[in-house]
C-alpha cells in the first residue's frame, strides 16, 4: 500500500432493496456489493432481466476505495434525473466497491424533474436503510507475544481499546493475533511496552483492510 491509501471508507457486507413510491410511480432499490466494473455490469444486466417489464432500470455505482471508477445511468428518464442523483447518494455517504440499481414502475403521473431526482434520491436511501454495512479501516495484523505476568495488562489495553484478539494461544508463553489501524498501531506498541517494561513483543505481519462492523474487526477475505 503507498501514501495514496485510503484510512477507511464504508462498504456493504449484505445487500439489500427498499421501495419508495411517489404518486403511484414505485421506485424499487436493489444494492449489492461490486468490486469490480464487470461485477457491476453484471449486477445492473441481472435485475434488468428480473424487472423486465419495467419502464426504467436506473443504475449507479461507485469501485474502489477512493472511489476511482464511478458511472451512472438514467435509462431513459430525462438527463441528470435519476443515475446522477443516485450516484450522489452512494458518494455521500462515503460507500465504496457498491452498486445499486433503482427500478421504476410508472404510475401515470408526471413527476417533473425536481420529483424524479427526489424519488430516485429516497429510493436508493430506502435501499442501504435495508442494507448491512460496515467499515473498511487500513491497517496490520499484528502478533503479541508476551508471558502470563503481563498477559493481563495487555488484555486490559486491548479492552479499553475496544480491540479483540483474533486468536490467543497459551503455551509456555502467551501470543496473541489482533487487527489494529494503522493510526493506532504505532500509540498502542508503546503503551503495551510501558505497561510491561518492556516485556512484550509486538509484531505487524500483514498490511491490510480490515472490516470493522459495529465495532468488532474481522479479516474479509
Amino acid at each position: 500500500m503507498n501514501e495514496k491509501t485510503v484510512e477507511s471508507y464504508r462498504v456493504v457486507l449484505e445487500g439489500g432493496e427498499g421501495e419508495y413510491v411517489e404518486k403511484k410511480s414505485r421506485f424499487i432499490a436493489t444494492v449489492r456489493k461490486c468490486e469490480s466494473e464487470e461485477e457491476a455490469a453484471a449486477f445492473i444486466d441481472e435485475v434488468k432481466r428480473k424487472y423486465w417489464d419495467a419502464r426504467h432500470n436506473c443504475s449507479a455505482f461507485v469501485i474502489g476505495s477512493r472511489g476511482e471508477l464511478t458511472r451512472c445511468s438514467d435509462d431513459g428518464e430525462p438527463a441528470g434525473t435519476a443515475g446522477r442523483p443516485m450516484l450522489e447518494v452512494l458518494l455521500g455517504e462515503e460507500i465504496r466497491d457498491i452498486a445499486v440499481v433503482v427500478t421504476r414502475y410508472f404510475g401515470g403521473v408526471l413527476l417533473g424533474t425536481g420529483g424524479l431526482v427526489r424519488a430516485y434520491t429516497q429510493a436508493v436511501k430506502e435501499g442501504l436503510r435495508n442494507c448491512v454495512l460496515g467499515r473498511m479501516r487500513h491497517g496490520w495484523e499484528v502478533e503479541i507475544g508476551t508471558d502470563y505476568n503481563c498477559i493481563g495488562k495487555i488484555l486490559y489495553l486491548l479492552g479499553n481499546a475496544g480491540v479483540e484478539p483474533l486468536e490467543s494461544n497459551y503455551a509456555d508463553t502467551v501470543s496473541l493475533r489482533i487487527l489494529v489501524s494503522a493510526k493506532d498501531a504505532e500509540r498502542m506498541r508503546k503503551e503495551m511496552v510501558d505497561a510491561t517494561n518492556g516485556k512484550v513483543s509486538f509484531e505487524k505481519r500483514r498490511e491490510l483492510y480490515f472490516v470493522d462492523r459495529n465495532g468488532k474487526a474481522m479479516i474479509r477475505e
